[in-house]
């Protein structure tokens, strides 16, 4: 276990450097997702989330400003502790605070328990993105 978990919200300017070397770990050499489309430019207009174990990054996410999450990842060593539940709690409750209605997520299909786990519902057909099967997800949120 670990004794501290926080998790930090802000742009990219502020983030970027731990959360990008997070996702070039998990979702480029880990699930050989390509560059060109992990880097797909839409982290600057974005708000991110890091989370950190005894002030070291292990995970983050990012909310688009349409209320879309992604770019869900957590170190391997660390995962199944509870950091991507918070991550994504964090995310859900910007996402309140922002206004809106409900949140949606493209999910790898071998992760669709854990946001279901969180309240998600899938809908619409199983796709591939970045040579990876998915499904859509949406949280209808309540005040």
């Amino acid at each position: 276990m670990f004794s501290s978990l926080e998790i930090l919200e802000g742009d990219w300017l502020s983030l970027r450097d731990a959360a990008s070397g997070i996702r070039r770990v998990v979702f480029i050499e880990e699930q050989h997702v390509p560059r060109e489309e992990e880097w797909d430019g839409r982290d600057p207009e974005s708000h991110h989330f890091l989370a950190l174990i005894d002030g070291r990054p292990v995970g983050t996410a990012r909310l688009l400003p349409d209320a879309h999450i992604g770019r869900v990842a957590v170190l391997a060593e660390v995962r199944g502790r509870g950091i991507g539940v918070a991550l994504m709690q964090a995310a859900i409750a910007a996402a309140r605070r922002h206004g809106h209605t409900a949140v949606e997520l493209a999910a790898q299909t071998h992760a669709l328990a854990f946001y279901e786990a969180l309240g998600f519902r899938p809908f619409g057909e199983e796709f591939i993105e970045a040579g990876i099967l998915h499904r859509n997800m949406r949280l209808l949120l309540t005040s």
